[in-house]
């Protein structure tokens, strides 16, 4: 019976952390249904019907940004790391330790809602495909959740041993993932939905071995509690007393670009408008401030860069493989995904491109009639007059892309190049009505950063300033071509 004791855990302390987690952008936590309303709804909780984030899914997140932390991208856990030693064994591992940390759900208290609805592009006609309509529900950006995580320490095995303060640099460099917005939550989370952030955490410290401690434990959640070891602080590290882990075998390549809006963009938002209003209405989504906690922007969703972006890519592809389309394709689909998943696939791989949604800062709106000629007698076509209200540029309008690509090669990020090219150019417009001028882009500034180094392009009037070392990226350039005529002369 004495042996059977020694085996359960000894606590020795508690730590109870919290925090508010803010959403910078649209999420969805799905409740894998679809319902009358919509094809991809919310997970809310029985009690309250509030929206809620699971403590399953936030678990997930940590385990899988410490894992990569570890490992790099793409590599399975099959040996002990930090990830391990936090949340318990791997998947295989049958005798993995318990977990010494307990996450809970999270029930939002203030959240807004928002209603998009998507649609697969065919990349031969740029059309949409017949039967790839979908809605889906989202929590708008502002939407909050109290998080709550207890670590239990136990009494170390090797009296030498500090199993705190490792555990506490785990937890803080798991955590300062969701600190500095590096986490992201939900579906859809490399299209730009999910992004996240933690203004300030809270942490309270019980000492289960001191009589005060244990008491205050005891007393935490009732009125009658008594003191405990408070500390407040935006930063997790501080707040937990705690170093973050320097290991990190993560490589990517991020690109980052500013551009001016040459015209006008209409990204259609299939929600909100009213019978009254105009027909269609460039897509415009919650992005409340202290100031205005009612704003709503005009975006660009990180679903529409990625389907302009892999359109082009894949043409890119083709034209310089000798149009050869299953190469082409092949080639994309280790970038963006796979463009059709077929059941039972095992090996199918999310996508390595992870592109934010922006927001275009500084723009107008211009409700615009038009009408449908008929081609026969050169007149308007019968019950064919329609309304618009496009984002309009002006000269300090603003976008952003921020991309990024996990376990790049050399000719991947000459694609990429490519890429920038047509957009900074204005040859690749983004979104609908591209045949009449709309979704037009002139560059303005961008950076490019690698394992290899960083370059930065800016646009002075009419002259490219190039950054130095370019041949460099005109060597990528060259590897792209290569391995892509390489692979047709293979074939």
């Amino acid at each position: 019976m004495a042996n059977e004791r020694t085996l359960h855990r000894s606590l020795v302390e508690r730590w109870v952390i919290t925090g508010t987690l803010v959403l910078e952008s649209p999420a969805h936590f799905g409740n894998g249904d679809a319902d009358p309303l919509t094809d991809m709804p919310l997970l809310t909780d029985e009690a309250s019907g509030k929206p809620l984030l699971p403590g399953t899914s936030i678990a997930g997140a940590l385990r899988n940004y410490l894992r990569e932390r570890a490992l790099g991208y793409g590599k399975a856990e099959e040996a002990d790391t930090m990830a391990s030693a936090l949340f318990g064994g791997w998947r295989g591992d049958d005798d993995g330790a318990q977990s010494p940390l307990i996450v809970f759900d999270a029930v939002s208290k203030t959240s807004g809602f928002e209603l998009r609805d998507g649609v697969a592009i065919d990349a031969e006609t740029r059309t949409a495909e017949d039967k790839k309509k979908f809605d889906i529900e989202l929590l708008a950006a502002g939407t909050t959740f109290p998080l709550r995580f207890d670590l239990l320490v136990s009494q170390p095995k090797d009296s030498q041993q500090n199993d705190s303060q490792l555990l506490r640099n785990i937890l803080a460099t798991a955590l300062s993932g969701l600190q500095e917005g590096e986490i992201t939550l939900g579906a859809r989370k490399r299209r730009g939905f999910g992004q996240v952030v933690v203004g300030e955490w809270q942490v309270v410290k019980y000492d289960l071995t001191k009589k005060d401690g244990l008491l205050a434990w005891l007393s935490s959640e009732h009125e009658w509690k008594t003191g405990a070891d408070i500390k407040t602080d935006p930063k997790i590290e501080t707040a937990l007393g705690a170093n973050l882990l320097d290991e990190d075998a993560r490589q990517s390549a991020r690109l980052v670009a500013t551009f001016a809006l040459d015209g006008t963009l209409m990204i259609r938002s299939g929600f909100g408008a009213s019978d009254s209003g105009p027909d269609t209405v460039h897509l415009h989504s919650p992005r409340p401030t202290k100031e205005d906690p009612e704003k709503r922007a005009a975006v660009i969703p990180g679903t529409s860069w990625a389907g302009v972006l892999r359109g082009r890519a894949e043409k890119i592809a083709r034209t310089v493989s000798g149009d050869d389309q299953k190469l082409a394709r092949a080639f994309i689909d280790t970038m963006f995904g796979p463009s059709e998943i077929k059941t039972g696939d095992e090996n199918v791989r999310a996508s390595r491109v992870s592109v934010r949604e922006s927001m275009v800062e500084q723009v107008d709106s211009l409700v615009v009639t038009r009408v449908k000629i008929d081609r026969f007698t050169g007149g308007a076509f019968e019950s064919a007059l329609f309304t618009e209200q496009p984002a309009v540029g002006k000269p300090e309008t603003r976008v952003t892309l921020d991309l990024t690509l996990r376990n790049p090669t050399n000719a991947e990020i000459g694609l990429l190049l490519l890429l920038l090219k047509d957009l900074w150019t204005g040859d690749l417009p983004i979104g609908g009505e591209s045949g009449v001028g709309r979704g037009r882009l002139k560059g303005i500034e961008a950076t490019l950063t690698s394992p290899q180094g960083e370059w930065k392009f800016e646009q002075k009037g009419d002259q490219l300033l190039a950054p130095p070392k370019a041949e460099t990226l005109e060597t990528w350039v060259d590897e792209f071509n290569k391995m892509m005529k390489k692979a047709q002369v293979a074939t």
